[in-house]
């Protein structure tokens, strides 16, 4: 066995239905008296439900969240959080709303109770964002990962199936590159095989039916591992251009995974052979970028990039970007091999 080094980021972790009942108990655990609630403009209503669970601890609802964090929605926000004086956060919703939380704990060092209602798993990392002038800057801190995750799936009931599905492929992104990055470690492995086999079986189940609790509970574990992964190791190529993809053509960053993950997977595939059976054991498969295409794909997920609204053009200027300040990757970035990957990601064909 290869040498390795293996990074315990330290959260704790509330699992199961009604666990969304305690977030009074976990802010005074936390010793956070002045809560700031932290969710989309759509999600309203949960986030008053969450002040509501908070009691006296609630200090208001900032509901600016949306995708990529722009910097002026920080700063809005940070003005809010100031203006409020709060003493931490609780980001109830998805990607948008935890990395909006993050900026905040980046930026003014308000800790973080983090209630994910989508499977995007960025509540079990150190990893942040934020889009400035059309770039996604990314980055790790320490202090930026939440103290608390509460999992309830009963939470999840209300993600469409549509959003379910490439919200959980985007889990089993982060997964996929774990098990090939440059800092893999027999630990990590493990967790992203486990994690992309349970969302490939909870997947099909609420494709079927929205509102299963088998489903629902199987997918949220699979995104609790998959975050671990991306909270403990570095991300390659796939991670790269999503982000690229997103911060500059505003691409939704879920959907955006969906599409590319194939793609990216396929071009890396001869370059990580232990990456590339682990993934196929995960989804009994014999090709891995294929299956990972057709489990989108058969569960309703657009797989093209023109399909979310990349122009022709926008191809290459992805590709400049992306080569400009290329992340570590297992195989050498080569222009014209990505310049196809891209091409077969915008018009979505099987890999």
């Amino acid at each position: 066995m290869k040498p390795f080094i293996y990074n315990e980021v330290p959260s704790r972790v509330v699992f199961g239905e009604d666990a969304y009942s305690c977030l009074e108990r976990e802010a005074q655990q936390l010793g956070l008296s002045r809560v700031l609630v932290i969710c989309t403009p759509e999600q309203q209503a949960q986030a008053q439900l969450a002040a509501k669970a908070l009691g006296a601890s609630c200090v208001g609802i900032c509901d600016l969240a949306v995708m990529h964090v722009p910097v002026t929605i920080v700063n809005q926000a940070i003005d809010q959080a100031r203006d409020s004086r709060a003493d931490g956060t609780l980001a109830i919703g998805g990607g948008s709303t935890i990395g909006l939380a993050k900026a905040l704990a980046l930026r003014i060092g308000l800790p973080i109770i983090a209630v994910p209602t989508t499977y995007a798993g960025s509540e079990m990392t150190p990893v942040w964002g934020i889009t400035e002038n059309q770039l996604k800057t990314t980055g790790k801190d320490p202090k930026v990962q939440p103290l608390t995750v509460i999992y309830d799936p009963v939470l999840t009931y209300s993600l469409p199936r549509s959003m379910s599905i490439t919200s959980g492929m985007n889990a089993i992104a982060h997964a996929v590159e774990g098990l090939y990055s440059r800092d893999a470690n027999p630990i990590i492995s493990l967790l992203a095989e486990e994690g992309i086999r349970a969302l490939a079986q909870g997947l099909p189940s609420i494709k079927d039916d929205d509102s299963t609790a088998q489903g629902r509970s199987q997918c949220q574990y699979g995104a609790w591992l998959c975050g671990k992964v991306l909270g403990n190791v570095g991300m390659a190529l796939h991670h790269k251009l999503c982000h690229t993809l997103g911060g500059t053509f505003n691409l939704p960053h879920a959907e955006t995974h969906t599409a590319v993950l194939p793609h990216a997977l396929a071009y890396n595939a001869a370059f990580a052979p232990q990456a590339v059976a682990g993934i196929q054991r995960a989804l009994g498969c014999s090709n891995a970028a294929q299956g990972l295409y057709d489990l989108a794909r058969d569960n309703g997920a657009c797989m093209s990039l023109k399909a979310l609204g990349l122009k022709a053009e926008d191809v290459d200027v992805a590709l400049d970007i992306a080569l400009n300040n290329p992340y570590w990757n297992p195989r050498p970035l080569e222009r014209e091999p990505l310049r196809q990957l891209l091409q077969n990601a915008y018009e979505g064909v099987r890999p």
